[in-house]
Formats: structure tokens, sequence, C-alpha cells
């Protein structure tokens, strides 16, 4: 069930759950006055200095410098889906003392709270405040505490919450010191995209700084990380610094590591911008039938429109032709195969796309996985074909409850795809063409959602593309999600971002680009694409889905992405000009549309 923040009918409940707190003592109205050797802990607490000492959930925090309750500068944090947008930082304290925590907040349902007092937990809250409004509850640190965590956070799915001005006062805590620089950084086995780091634990450390070139690429608390979205056959040096309450240590001496060449995952033969549209090959519609032959040279990746199941879960891949009783002007099936040649000796690729929006393909047996290999290992050779497509849809990928790691997935639909297409990119070598072809609820709703959720009740299928899309993000040549048919997606803006626009297609792609933290969740961080690894699809035209984009806007969406040029209001967290194009459905609805969408894109790139 998804959380979008407490309904009407919490809200007496929860109004009635402060008056009970407030007259227990737990929340606190106000505080009183601190003595004359307190002072205040709280480090950057009015946010001058941006988010220096602060860490919030998901990236949902930012300094702002409209409104502010004092000085130049205050925190927005906005929530989002399962994330409260939880800003918080852990503050030196004394054993058995007394201490006020106070902030001005405004927006709806805001909190403000310490954690780790080692007596009892304290928080506070307001359920709506238009303007700003102070926060105060009290605490006293148990006989051992030498550390507390202050946060301020909102509720799931409200809008953003704004905070400044904030104070612990109370007797500060012994001096703490610098940690001890980190000691014996290791490189492990690294894969064509990452590489695996150790070290040893650093005197006071409570946490680590991972560096890449002399930029921080990671914070953790453990004494191991892997670095994720590197190049393949690049050569890296890595560094890795201690951190605790009093900042960061020295640098330990650097590591290098070189990738490796990867899998076959590049660029298979494609030009460095392609034109990719599925073919209708085994049925018709309202577009018409297009003979292979009669294809354009502007599409350089054809992909056979559909390989289908005997049934959902057998795993047993069949195509054939559409019936000449469907498709009178169909060619036979050596003038096809003929064409596919013709089409391979200039330079395009034919893959068999397997799925669609009627071929259910649920992969949740060992059977139905070697079913798979062995039935799509058949069409690929009967047709001469380059390789494999994978356009599931509807049912076809979820997760099961508990699978909430996609680096490491449990279901059995998930895990014995990945299988097969291991096995078949095994047998076909290095030359074997893979591209995918999932809706943004399976991509990038993960920013949001991912499975049935921490609470369950959550569509299973939310982000079930990714441990896919990551397990063979070596081998895979080609992402292009569907941008249409689709609800609107919330960017790393933290926006929601609709389709039929240049924004919605800068969004959806910045985020493949950019990479995310999956569910909201900073330790889980789904990594960056290669430039060269990423297009963005559309319908061919109004007739061919929901999200048809016209022209101008597609030029607008390239512009951004690739020169950071017409982006509007959304800022990309790069510039990619080795972007690998476009994909469309489909091939007959853009030759039902006059080909405006090839036209535009050969105009676009030269073609």
């Amino acid at each position: 069930m998804e959380r979008t923040g407490p309904p009407a009918r919490y809200s007496g409940l929860l109004a009635a759950f402060s008056a009970t707190l407030l007259a227990a003592g737990t929340l606190v109205a106000s505080a009183p006055a601190a003595g004359a050797a307190d002072a205040d802990l709280a480090r950057n607490g009015g946010f001058e200095a941006g988010l220096d000492g602060w860490s919030c959930t998901g990236g949902s925090g930012a300094a702002v410098s409209t409104p502010v309750h004092g000085g130049t500068s205050a925190l927005r944090a906005t929530p989002a889906g399962s994330d409260n947008a939880k800003c918080s930082q852990t503050v030196t304290v004394k054993p058995d003392s007394t201490y006020t925590l106070s902030a001005w907040v405004q927006g709806s349902y805001v909190y403000l709270g310490a954690a780790g007092t080692g007596t009892t937990d304290v928080s506070t809250w307001t359920q709506s405040a238009g303007a700003w409004k102070q926060l105060t509850t009290t605490f006293r640190t148990g006989p051992a505490t030498t550390s507390v965590s202050v946060y301020t956070h909102g509720w799931f799915g409200t809008p953003a919450y704004y905070a400044d001005d904030l104070t612990l006062v109370g007797p500060g805590g012994d001096p703490v010191t610098l940690p001890s620089v980190p000691a014996g950084l290791k490189a492990g086995e690294p894969t064509s995209s990452s590489v695996p780091l150790s070290w040893t634990a650093a005197t006071g450390a409570t946490g680590y700084n991972v560096y890449r070139g002399g930029t921080k690429v990671a914070s953790v608390t453990g004494t191991s990380t892997t670095v994720t979205g590197l190049t393949a056959s690049t050569a890296y040096s890595f560094q890795v610094a201690a951190t605790n309450a009093a900042g960061e240590s020295a640098k330990s001496a650097a590591v290098t590591a070189t990738t490796t060449a990867g899998g076959g995952g590049g660029d298979a033969g494609l030009p460095a911008h392609a034109l990719v549209g599925y073919l209708h090959s085994s049925f018709a519609n309202g577009s018409g039938y297009t003979r292979m032959a009669d294809v354009p040279a502007s599409w350089d990746v054809i992909n056979l429109a559909f390989g289908e199941p005997t049934s959902v879960t057998s795993g047993d891949i069949r195509f054939s032709l559409c019936p000449v009783a469907e498709c009178p002007n169909v060619e036979s099936e050596a003038e096809f195969k003929a064409a596919i040649k013709a089409k391979q000796a200039a330079g395009k690729k034919v893959l068999i796309s397997i799925g669609g929006q009627n071929g259910q393909v649920q992969l949740s047996t060992t059977a139905a996985r070697d079913a798979f290999v062995s039935s799509v290992s058949k069409i690929i050779d009967t047709y001469g074909l380059d390789g494999l497509d994978i356009d599931f849809e509807g049912h076809s990928l979820s997760l099961n409850t508990g699978d909430t790691d996609f680096r490491s997935p449990t279901s059995p639909v998930i895990v014995n795809l990945i299988s097969a297409v291991k096995s078949l990119k095994a047998k076909y070598g290095s030359d074997f063409v893979l591209t995918m072809a999932p809706e943004t609820f399976f991509v990038q709703l993960g920013y949001q959602y991912y499975g049935s959720g921490p609470w369950g009740g959550q569509d299973p299928r939310a982000g079930a593309y990714l441990p896919v899309i990551h397990a063979l993000r070596d081998d895979l040549t080609l992402l292009h999600v569907q941008d249409y048919n689709s609800g609107s997606i919330m960017g790393l803006d933290n926006q929601y971002h609709s389709m039929g626009g240049a924004d919605f297609h800068i969004a959806m792609t910045d985020m493949l680009l950019t990479g995310f933290p999956v569910a909201g969740d900073p330790t889980k961080v789904f990594p960056a694409l290669r430039p060269e690894q990423v297009a963005f699809g559309l319908p061919a035209s109004t007739q061919a889905g929901n999200g048809h984009t016209s022209p101008a806007e597609v030029t607008k969406a390239l512009n951004c992405l690739t020169k950071k040029t017409d982006c509007g209001s959304y800022q990309t967290h790069g510039t990619w000009s080795g972007l690998r194009g476009l994909m469309t459905w489909s091939i007959n609805w853009d030759r039902f549309n006059n080909w405006e969408f090839s036209k535009n894109f050969d105009a676009y790139f030269g073609g």
C-alpha cells in the first residue's frame, strides 16, 4: 500500500496522541532556561554552510535561500515514497546531562527529535505550519551516553518541509579528536564496471569516505565497499579517509586498479548514434504490415516483434511470420531471411524481441529457464539473427516478498532470466547484441518503490527490472526504456514528471546516466549506465501509444542530454554527447506517420 502521508482520518488520532505525550512529559512545548555553562552544540544549525555536518536520506535535503527564518539559508527536505526525508547529525554530549533541542520549521507534519539518548528518545512535531513555528523538546542522557543523533523529518509523500536555526543547548562533551588514517587499503578483483575495496579499521573512526581520483564517491560505516559505475579497461586510483564528529582524517595511501575489458556489452558494431525500431513481423494492426526489405536504411537496429511463449510459465518461445490471412502482403520465409541478410550486410542489426504487451513470460522454474535458452537459440539460428531484445511487460517480472536488494535478487523469475541470458551470451560470444525495453514502472519507479516494500502492500513489480539490468550491465548493449504509456514518475529532483514533452525524457534518462538510490536507500545505489548503453523510447505517432512527443520536443530532449541546452527547469547531472540514440514503437507506425520520427532522427544526427 502506498504511503502518502497521514490520512485525514488519522489527524485527530495524531493530535490526541501528541496531547497524551505532552501530558506525560515526552513532548515539551517549552524548555527550562539553559545553565550559564551550557552551549549550542549543533553544527551548522542555521544551514549557512549548506548541508555541512548533516546527512539527509535519499538525497532529500538541500540548502535554500528562501524561505529562511534567520540568516541567509535554511534546509528544504522533500519526502518521497518510503523516504520521510530525515536529516540528522551526531553531536557529542556528556553523560547524565540535560539538553534542550529546538528548531524553527515550516510545512505539514514536520518532526524534530533526538535518538540514542541512553534514556528515553524524544520527538515533537507540528501538524501544519504555514509560517515558521518553533519546535522544542528536552531530554536527559544516560550514564554512558557520549553522543546523540538529532534530526528533522517530514511524512511520507507529503510536500517539502523547511527547517532553520536548529540548536542543541547543554553541557559540551569531551573533545573528540580526529581519527587515525586508515591503513591497508586493498583493491579486490575488478569487473568491467566495478572495483571492490577493503581496509583496516582506523582508531576513533565512526565512518569512512572513499575517494576516486580525489573525488568522494562513497561514505560507509564498515571497512569495505565496492565502487561501481566505472568504465571498462580503465585505470583508477582510490583513497579512503576516516571520519568522526571531529571531522575527517588525512587520506590513506592510494591504491590503483584497472577494470576489465568486460563481457561484450560494448557497441557490438552499432554506429555512434543509433535508431532502434520494432517491426511488426508476426501480426498486423492499424499501421499495416511492412516487409523487411522495405525498412528504410535509417533504422540501425530492427527488433522483430514478437517471440511469444506457448504458455506464461513454459519458457518455450515461438516466432512465425504474420499469417497471409492477416497480412496479405507478407513475404515468404525465404524472402524474409534474404532481407535480413541484406540488412546485416549493410551494417544493420536484426534481433528477436521477446514478450511485448501480450507475451507474458515467467521463468519461474529451471525447466522454463532451460526451455527459454533452447527455444530462443532456435529462433536466432533459424533466421540468422544478431541477438535478443527483452521486452518483458505486464506480470512477467515481479519480486517476491523479502527480495529487497537489487544487487542480490532471490526471486526465481529474476534469477532464472539472468541465468538464461548469460547462457545465450556465452553461446554466441562477444558479438551478441543484447537490448532491453522495460517500462518506467519497472526501472525509474524504483527510485521511490522497490517490490512490495518494507511494509508490504506495494506492487511487487515496482523496480523489478533493476536486478536484471544490474546483473547484465557488462553484457548489455543498449537499454531503451519505454518513456510512454507511463504514469507520472519522480525524478532525481524529487519532483514528478509527466510524459509527452522533453522534460519527461530528460528526467528519466538522467536517472539512468546518473544512478540513484533504490527506494531512497543510500546504501543501495543503482549505478549509472554508460551513455553508449542508453537510448530512450517514444511512440512514433499519436496512434502508437500514449505519450507521443513532437519532433521539436524530442530535439529539446536530445539537446539537453547531449549538449546541456534546452533543459527547461530540470538540471541534469551531466552532459552525455555519447548518448546512443532513440528507440520507437514502431517502424510500422512511423511509416503510417510518413516517417516523421526517423526523419527527425536523421536530421538531428546527420543520418
